[in-house]
């Protein structure tokens, strides 16, 4: 078990630190963001389960040789009221930060993920009121007004792209037709749902520095993945006129709902310039060895945890 322990303690502060790091500072992610974005999914996953599991193993040391038994040996005492020999208060702080880390997770991603939706519902409501709808295309409303301004709203029961009428007489009808493509794209790939993961992971461990550069450059990635589908419908050069144009605007949500993503050379975080000169100047494909390499690293990272948990 102490094997164990030290060994998803070596795993979760790498998690922690170097290896997320490496990747937010890599270039490599713009040739491919589904690698990308799966490995930063992979390391959140890893890096959470080894934290938990860390603590978790160090405090059921005096409980037992492996996980399972550990917990056995753990519900009997708890029920019979006594501990076992050499049990110390470092085994029972360790058992209890395991159990306040783990709460702590799930409760704020729930919470997260609650406050969304309870976002959703009342942009929906006002969408309904200041906005009217287009004729031809069910979902997409139009609202008035003067920043350029497209944006996507998931709903558990319905969506809607929302365009503003400054959007409408900046772009020309090709420009327009890859903003639509690109927000469409992050309905149908439920682009929200990876967002608010990695929004929770943030605001669970504000005091993470890693959790921030994840939550950006998972940002960067979703809004890759986006164009790359808008590309299918409009030329490249014409998608990053549609960008820059849009981006270099302050961009504001007209309704005061926390839904339009930032951007902008003013923005804390440029979600523009990396996908204009992405769309510009095409990185190559990568390498067949590389995307092997990178999805064995993505399946090791969430294997690896569970291994060592269960292998002791």
């Amino acid at each position: 078990m102490l094997v164990t322990a030290i060994g998803l303690m070596v795993v979760a502060v790498a998690l922690a630190g170097p290896i997320p790091i490496l990747l937010a500072g890599a270039r490599w992610p713009a040739r491919s963001p589904v690698l990308a974005l799966t490995l930063w999914q992979s390391i959140a996953l890893a890096g959470g389960l080894s934290m938990i599991g860390s603590l978790l193993a160090f405090g059921l040391l005096p409980f037992g040789s492996d996980l399972p038994g550990g917990i056995r040996s753990l519900a009997g005492h708890l029920g019979a009221g006594t501990l076992p020999a050499g049990t110390t208060l470092t085994s029972v702080l360790m058992l209890c930060g395991a159990l306040i880390l783990g709460g702590h997770l799930l409760l704020n991603l729930a919470a997260t993920f609650f406050r969304a939706e309870r976002q959703h519902r009342r942009h929906h409501h006002l969408i309904g009121l200041l906005s009217h709808p287009v004729p031809d295309r069910p979902g997409m409303h139009v609202i008035d007004h003067d920043a350029p301004v497209a944006y996507c709203l998931p709903g558990a029961a319905r969506s809607a792209t929302v365009l503003s009428m400054g959007l409408l007489r900046l772009l020309d009808e090709d420009q327009l037709r890859g903003v639509i493509e690109h927000e469409r794209a992050h309905l149908l790939q439920q682009h929200h749902l990876v967002l608010l993961a990695f929004k929770s992971w943030h605001s669970s461990l504000p005091w993470f520095p890693i959790a921030n550069r994840a939550e950006n450059a998972v940002a960067l990635l979703v809004e890759m993945l986006a164009d790359d589908r808008a590309r299918r419908v409009v030329p490249d050069r014409t998608l990053a006129t549609a960008i820059a144009l849009v981006g270099s605007a302050h961009q504001v949500d007209p309704l005061g709902g926390d839904v339009v993503p930032g951007g902008g050379p003013d923005h804390p975080f440029d979600l523009v310039t990396p996908r204009v000169r992405r769309l510009l100047t095409p990185p190559p494909a990568l390498p067949l060895p590389v995307v092997v390499a990178a999805v064995t690293c993505s399946a090791s990272l969430l294997v690896l945890p569970t291994l060592l948990l269960f292998a002791a």
